[in-house]
C-alpha cells in the first residue's frame, strides 16, 4: 500500500477517472502541442532554449556570492568552524528610543474603540464588496445585513442561530440562504480583492512596501476530528485543518486556500503565488518568503522558472551545505561547506521536461501543488525530478551566499514573516474557537469559511490602515512631527480597539444605504 502511495504522488501509477491523479500527458501539455508551440510557451516564460543559458548567470552569481561569504568569514561577520557548520549571529535590532511605539499608542488612543459591525458596513460602502458576495447589489437592508451575518458565520466560530440572534431584525432562514450564496465560485476572493485594493491606495501602505513581496505560512484552526481533513497539530495535540495564507507586504492577505497538516507546504506556497499574479491589474509577486516546511529543492527550481523567487528561512542553517558543480572555484576557507555533487548533466537531460511543467502551471493546465506532488521525494530516479532537485540545489547555494552576508536581505525575510505572524494573530482574534462538527464538510463549505475569514481579517486591516493614515495626516498638520521611518514599524495589525462581539447595530443611516440598489422609478405610471 505504501509504495502504491508513492506511484500515485509520483505520477507512475494513475486513475483515469480522479481529478488530480490522471496521467500526467493527460494533465500537462500534450506531446504533439509542446512540440509545436515549444517557443511560444518559451516566450510566454521568458526562459532560453538550453538549461546551460539559464544556468551560466546563475553560476556567475553564485561565484561572487562565495567570494563574499570568504570575505565576511574572514572579517569575524561569520564563522566556518572545523566540522563546516556555519555559525552566524542573531540580527542585531534597529535602535529604538520608543518614539514609534508612544506614536503608535497615541495614534490608536485617538481612533478609539470601535464596533465590528461599524467597520464592516465602513468599508463596504467604499468597496462594496457585498456586490461580490451577492452577485447583485442589495435590494433591500435585510438583504445586505443577511449577508453580513453569513460572511460573519462562515469567518467566525459563531453559527447561524446565534448570529441572527445578534442583529436585530434577522432571521435564521436569511442567514442560511445568503450563506450558501457566498459559497459561489470565486465570490470571496473577488470580495477580498476589492479590500485589499483599498488598502493599496492609502499613502501610508506605500511605507510598507511595494506590493511586489510577500510571505506564506500555515494557520491551524481547531475542527471536529470528524472533518475529512482534520489531522492532528503536533503542537497543541488537536484536531485542525490549515489555512495557507499570502501576506503582501502591505499587510493585506492577497490569497488563502485549505491546506492538510503535516504535509510540505511548497505546492501551496507556489500556487499562491501564480493566482496572485494571474491578475492583470494587480502587482505582481517577485519575491516570496517561507519557513523551511514551504520549501524543497524542486520548489526552489519551479519557483524561479515561473519568475519569482523562494526565499525560505532554513531550520538548522549552520548545517546546510554548498551544492556546486565541479568548475565553480571555492575558496579555501569554505571547502568545508562545499560539497562538489552537482550534476549540471542531469539538469539538461530534463530541462525541456521542466519547461513543459512550468508552462503547464503557467497556463492553468495543472496546479502547482499537484506538480510539486510529482517531484516529492518519491519521484527519485526520474528525470523531471532530478533536474529539479539539481537545479534546486544550485539556487539554494546562491542563497546560502546571500543570505548571510547581505543584511538587509535578511532582515527582509525575517520582517516578511513576522508580519504575516501578526497577521495570524489578527486571525485568531476574530475566529477565537474551533470549527464546528457540522461545518466545513463539503469542500467548497470550507473554502468559504477560510476566504470569510480572510475576508473579514483584510477588512480590519483596511480600516486600520485608513484611520491611521487619516489620524497622522491630521497629527502632522497640527504640528506633531512624524518621521516616516515610525510608520514603517507600524502595522495595522491592531485588534484591542475592536469588539467583536455583543449586539451587531449596523448603522446604514450614516452612509446613505450606499451598499444598498435604490429603488427603481417607474416614470409616467398612472395612480390609483
Amino acid at each position: 500500500m505504501l509504495s502504491l502511495r508513492k506511484s500515485l504522488r509520483r505520477g507512475s501509477v494513475w486513475v483515469d477517472h480522479s481529478l488530480s491523479f490522471r496521467e500526467r500527458d493527460r494533465m500537462l501539455i500534450p506531446p504533439s502541442e509542446w512540440d509545436r508551440d515549444r517557443e511560444r510557451y518559451r516566450g510566454l516564460l521568458g526562459l532560453p532554449a538550453t538549461a546551460d543559458e539559464f544556468i551560466e548567470p546563475v553560476l556567475a552569481n553564485l561565484q561572487v556570492g562565495l567570494a563574499a561569504v570568504a570575505e565576511a568569514n574572514a572579517q569575524g561577520r561569520i564563522e566556518v568552524d572545523g566540522n563546516g557548520l556555519l555559525h552566524l549571529p542573531a540580527i542585531t535590532a534597529l535602535p529604538d528610543d520608543g518614539e514609534p511605539r508612544r506614536t503608535r499608542d497615541l495614534i490608536y488612543k485617538a481612533i478609539g474603540a470601535i464596533q465590528f459591525p461599524d467597520i464592516l458596513l465602513e468599508v463596504d460602502a467604499q468597496t462594496n464588496f457585498s456586490d461580490e458576495l451577492l452577485g447583485h447589489r442589495a435590494t433591500d437592508a435585510t438583504e445586505l445585513l443577511a449577508s453580513y451575518a453569513a460572511l460573519l458565520v462562515h469567518g467566525t466560530d459563531l453559527d447561524a442561530k446565534g448570529v441572527a440572534a445578534m442583529i436585530p431584525g434577522i432571521e435564521t432562514a436569511h442567514v442560511s440562504v445568503a450563506m450558501r450564496a457566498i459559497e459561489g465560485h470565486g465570490r470571496l476572493r473577488r470580495a477580498n480583492e476589492r479590500v485589499v485594493q483599498l488598502q493599496g491606495r492609502f499613502p501610508l501602505a506605500a511605507h510598507w512596501g511595494s506590493g511586489a513581496r510577500a510571505s506564506a505560512d500555515m494557520m491551524a484552526l481547531d475542527t471536529s476530528p470528524h472533518l475529512w481533513s482534520a489531522r492532528v497539530d503536533p503542537r497543541r495535540r488537536t484536531y485542525a485543518a490549515g489555512v495557507y495564507t499570502h501576506v503582501v507586504d502591505r499587510w493585506g492577505i492577497v490569497y488563502d486556500q485549505p491546506i492538510v497538516l503535516n504535509e510540505r507546504q511548497a505546492g501551496a506556497a507556489i500556487e499562491g503565488v501564480e493566482q496572485v499574479n494571474l491578475g492583470a491589474d494587480r502587482v505582481r509577486l517577485t519575491l516570496l518568503a517561507v519557513d523551511t516546511c514551504g520549501y524543497n529543492n524542486a520548489a526552489l527550481a519551479l519557483a524561479k522558472l515561473l519568475g519569482f523567487d523562494l526565499c525560505p528561512r532554513l531550520r538548522d542553517l549552520g548545517e546546510r551545505k554548498l551544492s556546486l558543480p565541479s568548475e565553480v572555484t571555492v575558496p579555501e576557507s569554505l571547502e568545508r561547506v562545499a560539497v562538489r555533487r552537482l550534476s549540471r548533466k542531469a539538469i539538461r537531460a530534463g530541462w525541456d521536461d521542466l519547461l513543459r511543467l512550468a508552462a503547464s502551471i503557467r497556463s492553468g493546465r495543472i496546479g502547482a501543488d499537484v506538480a510539486l506532488r510529482w517531484l516529492g521525494s518519491a519521484a527519485r530516479g526520474d528525470v523531471v525530478y532530478e533536474a529539479a532537485d539539481q537545479l534546486g540545489r544550485l539556487l539554494r547555494s546562491v542563497f546560502l551566499c546571500d543570505y548571510p552576508t547581505i543584511d538587509g536581505f535578511r532582515r527582509e525575510i525575517h520582517t516578511l514573516l513576522s508580519r504575516g505572524e501578526s497577521v495570524h494573530q489578527l486571525q485568531r482574534a476574530v475566529y477565537a474557537g474551533k470549527v464546528l462538527a457540522e461545518r466545513g464538510r463539503r469542500p467548497d463549505e470550507l473554502r468559504a469559511i477560510f476566504g470569510a475569514h480572510a475576508l473579514l481579517t483584510d477588512v480590519v486591516l483596511a480600516w486600520n490602515t485608513s484611520r491611521t493614515n487619516e489620524v497622522v495626516e491630521r497629527l502632522r498638520r497640527g504640528g506633531m512631527a512624524i518621521e516616516d521611518d515610525w510608520l514603517r514599524r507600524m502595522g495595522p495589525a491592531h485588534f484591542g480597539h475592536i469588539n467583536f462581539r455583543g449586539t451587531f447595530r449596523f448603522g446604514m443611516e450614516k452612509y446613505a444605504q450606499a451598499p444598498i440598489k435604490p429603488p427603481v422609478t417607474v416614470r409616467g405610471a398612472a395612480s390609483g
